[in-house]
């Protein structure tokens, strides 16, 4: 049995793309998507290039998706 992943104090609350994602409704590639052309919510990266750790605030994601009433 592998135990649960240790999340920063500091991260607490945040979401990974893939929890990110299904909070939206979109695929995780859309967010990547996104995220390569600058749209889309905010997002945390940590690091530096391809392998950098990405994490959502849940409150960017309510941001954004009020953005979209039109």
């Amino acid at each position: 049995m592998s135990a649960a992943p240790v999340v920063s104090p500091a991260l607490a609350g945040t979401l990974s793309t893939k929890e990110a994602a299904d909070y939206i409704g979109m695929s995780t590639s859309t967010l990547a998507g996104w995220r390569f052309m600058g749209e889309g919510p905010r997002y945390l990266k940590m690091g530096k290039g391809k392998r950098s750790k990405v994490r959502y605030r849940r409150e960017d994601l309510d941001d954004y998706l009020a953005g979209c009433v039109t």
